[in-house]
């Protein structure tokens, strides 16, 4: 049985039309589809099981690189001279963070303790906690501050007391003590007759009360009845507004809790979240668009007025008493310790600040900070939070221990906490993020391509079997009439002598 080339071309241009149009469709319905799926797996459930592990667990291996100030010339600072330090470290420290006593409630909302401990990497640090180093003791040159407006008697009091413990202007301890506690009569003493006055009641360390700890109950949105608040602080310790600051707008508790933000994020988005250790929210805004390893992501940082004065930028009076700009007072969070926290070796800071201090150089590669986030998802792919420790120091009289230092913010430590998506996590994102969605896009044009090209070659062979047709129909006219010109035939053939003559040609 002879095919008829013509009717089979019409069905492939039916069919290439039919693959054009699923093309389009999926067009339009593959974003609706990937957008769903991302919306149904960044929702905090239980049921999500991959999306609600690493929210629970964090799997992303987290580190915390100390760097101290070593001080050159504590002698020489006491007779008022400029101090000079040395950066030593960094001391680095693997962070576990993994979240307890976790809670859902019916307003869509979810409580957490988040739970941190340290532990001492050596292969990754440049010395060994045994490493001794000397800097401002914090106890007697904070406590003179503190104490200034205190009357005379008083003073002399105090300074007897840091006599009577031999507690001196500066420690030199090794930095297993001074990050996780030291043995001190006078804060034995202090715990005793005065408690609460110190952050905590065992041994004295600048990061005493952060190991074995955890930052508080969150109450973050889950997202179900809107994405677009998922992982947002609903309260911090019941409280939906701090009591540190001076004004409504620096106590508001904005964003997250800094791990992960919701999705569908733009360049005009900003990465608001809260951070209990610096006692506010803070926000970070969009530098520039990058890849990590075949991922698109959107690098954020912190603007130059995070840690501004309120002279500087009006909106941060309200965490004044200000000093130069690049300080955040944390006193009023801190038992009223002259505290202050800023950029590492005073990046983006006031550039007095260096005048005080030798020994520094800031620079945004090593000290600035910064997130980079996968914007569809609003998931962390690498993150790196530096901050600095400083002492606000001067020489307070009756209280000898100041000797004749001339006022400084006087650096002690920075820290930079850090961690990015690897592994098996790295490859699972890699595969959902980019090779499916990039797999989803090829089809939608290849179905259209695919759809056009048989349109194409359809057409082509359609016309050439009709061609070929009209041919076949003037060679068989021309033998059934011979002679006969082909107007005659047309005008005096009749169409039942045609089909007879066609019929007795196909049996030949």
């Amino acid at each position: 049985m002879r095919i008829n080339k013509a009717k089979v071309a019409i069905g492939f241009i039916v069919a290439g039309a039919l693959t054009v149009v699923f093309g389009v469709v999926l067009l339009f319905v593959g974003p609706a589809v990937m957008k769903d799926q991302i919306i149904k797996n960044t929702v905090i459930d239980p049921k999500n099981e991959m999306s609600y592990t690493m929210w629970k667990d964090v799997p992303v291996p987290f580190y915390m690189s100390v760097y101290f100030f070593n001080v050159l010339n504590p002698q020489e600072i006491l007779l008022g001279e400029k101090p000079m330090v040395e950066q030593r470290g960094p001391y680095v420290y693997r962070k576990r963070i993994q979240k307890d006593n976790i809670t859902f409630h019916p307003n869509n909302t979810v409580s957490y303790r988040e739970y941190r401990r340290y532990f001492f990497e050596p292969s990754m640090s440049a010395g060994t906690e045994s490493d001794i180093v000397t800097i401002p003791n914090m106890l007697v040159l904070g406590a003179a501050v503190m104490m200034e407006k205190m009357p005379f008697a008083v003073r002399l009091m105090i300074s007897a007391t840091f006599k009577t413990f031999k507690e001196g202007p500066f420690l030199t301890k090794t930095v297993g003590e001074l990050m996780w506690g030291y043995d001190s009569g006078l804060v034995d003493f202090l715990n005793k007759y005065l408690p609460g006055m110190l952050p905590s009641t065992g041994k004295f360390g600048l990061f005493a009360e952060f190991n074995n700890s955890n930052t508080g109950l969150f109450t973050i949105n889950t997202g179900k009845d809107d994405i677009r608040k998922v992982h947002k602080v609903d309260s911090w310790n019941g409280l939906t507004e701090l009591p540190y600051w001076k004004t409504p707008q620096c106590n508001m508790i904005n964003g997250t809790a800094g791990q992960m933000w919701p999705p569908f994020m733009t360049k005009e988005s900003t990465l608001p979240f809260y951070s209990p250790d610096a006692c506010r929210s803070m926000e970070l805004v969009y530098q520039r668009p990058g890849e990590m390893n075949g991922i698109p992501l959107y690098r954020y940082v912190a603007p130059k007025t995070l840690f501004a004065n309120g002279t500087d930028y009006a909106p941060n009076e309200g965490f004044c008493p200000c000093r130069q700009s690049g300080l955040l007072n944390v006193s009023s969070c801190r038992h009223n310790s002259p505290v202050f926290i800023s950029h590492p070796h005073f990046f983006n800071a006031d550039p007095v600040l260096l005048d005080y201090v030798n020994g520094l150089s800031p620079n945004e590669d090593e000290h600035g900070l910064f997130i980079d986030i996968h914007p569809e998802t609003g998931v962390p792919l690498n993150v790196s939070i530096c901050l600095q420790l400083n002492l606000y120091m001067k020489k307070v009289s009756a209280i000898t221990e100041t000797g004749k230092i001339s006022e400084v913010v006087m650096p002690m430590i920075w820290f930079e906490e850090s961690g990015y998506i690897d592994g098996p996590i790295l490859t699972t994102f890699h595969t959902n993020l980019v090779i499916l969605p990039a797999v989803m896009e090829y089809m939608q044009y290849g179905f259209i391509a695919l759809g056009l090209a048989t349109i194409l070659i359809a057409s082509l062979v359609h016309h050439k079997a009709k061609k070929s047709q009209r041919e076949a129909a003037n060679i068989s006219t021309a033998v059934c009439n011979p002679g006969a010109s082909e107007k005659e035939h047309k005008d005096s053939y009749d169409h039942e002598k045609k089909e007879k003559c066609f019929m007795n040609n196909s049996e030949k």
